[in-house]
């Protein structure tokens, strides 16, 4: 009984601790925005002949996202 409730106060512990806060939510939000904008961005570029600017913005804009994501989950 003593193992399962150290079981147990473990798994709560941990799924608390992945909840994102409010302001966490916000900055993910915004970061899935930005790359939104800019795959727009690379889509324009790709439908007037850019296609080499166009994967480059793809690429900018997944990282930009990802890196806005990991400074998000920092808080």
């Amino acid at each position: 009984m003593r193992k399962f409730t150290i079981v147990a106060v473990a798994a709560l512990g941990l799924s608390v601790a992945a909840c994102d806060s409010p302001a966490e939510n916000a900055q993910e939000a915004e970061a899935e925005a930005v790359e939104d904008e800019m795959d727009a961005e690379a889509e324009a570029l790709d439908e007037a002949g850019m296609e080499e600017q166009s994967d480059m913005m793809e690429e900018k804009a997944d990282a930009t996202e990802e890196a806005m994501e990991e400074q998000a989950d920092e808080m």
